[in-house]
């Protein structure tokens, strides 16, 4: 493939809660610093934070070609980033999580160098100090499958690791595809959007470019996002059939009686699961037990 001139980029970021001030002023400089036409963009969904909408809206406005947009009520993980699109001057969109961090000085040149593609991702790494997050589920599970997510594994099915935390892609094919905004809630809005470029035959490329991903919720509350995924799984299951190891592993049990058992079990034993995995030793093999259970309860009548 050749490398394709891009000379703008619209940088995009969602925001709940977060303070992104960092993150936003290491984009801008680097921006600044090649000569391209660019705009930040942050999205208040609906936050609720009144210090963190007003830290971002003071760092914005002292900042060039940045933009501070807000919502007062949550439109949901793809409404907000269609929205975001729409307000886009650029031709090229590059998606941003505001509870990233830059970790490469030439992350943005790696972008616009990148060979030709409709769509990129660069992939995220998985920071932090080990010794001080060794209790933390989130980061235990998201390091044990780093591995996985190199941009070599991640091109080899390049339409099931397509991610939202950082992703390029050009407004014609943004505007032929949006995020499907019956996704309000956690999780898969990028999975459904990932089969959606399948079908429509739009390569996508995966580079090594990542984000630093080093700042994790504690372990309740990555338990219940958990939970609000496996929600959002279930009522688009449909949907999502053969983009979800999960739900590929679920269907594929057809010995009578092994669902309800496992139901049952899961049913006798959740809150002592629960509350290892919100504890300071939680078992990554229990959470992927958790998993399966709390999501096959959800298939009581199915």
């Amino acid at each position: 493939m050749t490398k394709m001139e891009k000379k703008e980029l619209s940088i995009l970021i969602p925001a709940y809660n977060t303070i992104c001030s960092r993150l936003v002023s290491d984009l801008n400089r680097q921006a600044e610093g090649l000569g391209i036409s660019y705009e930040i963009i942050v999205a208040e969904d609906g936050s609720t934070d009144t210090k963190a909408v007003e830290a971002n809206k003071e760092m914005m406005a002292s900042l060039p070609h940045c933009r501070h947009l807000v919502r007062q009520e949550n439109m949901g993980r793809a409404a907000i980033r269609n929205l975001l699109a729409r307000e886009a001057r650029y031709n090229w969109l590059l998606f941003i999580d505001s509870d990233m961090a830059v970790k490469n000085e030439d992350y943005l040149l790696r972008y616009l160098n990148a060979e030709e593609a409709e769509v990129v991702d660069g992939g995220v790494s998985i920071d932090g100090d080990p010794s001080a997050l060794n209790s933390n589920l989130r980061y235990i599970y998201e390091k044990a499958s780093e591995q996985q997510h190199t941009a070599e594994q991640r091109q080899l099915r390049p339409y099931l690791h397509l991610h939202t935390a950082n992703l390029m892609m050009s407004r014609e094919v943004m505007m032929r595809c949006p995020f499907d905004e019956r996704f309000r809630r956690y999780g898969y809005e990028d999975v459904l959007m990932g089969k959606r470029l399948r079908l429509q035959q739009t390569p996508i490329l995966h580079i090594d470019n990542p984000l630093s991903f080093c700042t994790f919720e504690d372990n309740r509350r990555f338990v219940e996002k958990t939970e609000e995924g496996l929600r959002t799984l279930h009522e688009f299951r449909n949907n999502l059939r053969g983009y979800s190891s999960l739900l590929t592993l679920v269907e594929g049990i057809h010995v009578s009686g092994v669902k309800w058992l496992l139901r049952q079990l899961f049913k006798t034993f959740k809150h002592p699961m629960r509350h290892n995995l919100c504890g300071r030793r939680p078992s990554l093999c229990l959470f992927k037990l958790y998993k399966l259970g709390y999501f096959l309860t959800l298939t009581d009548n199915h």
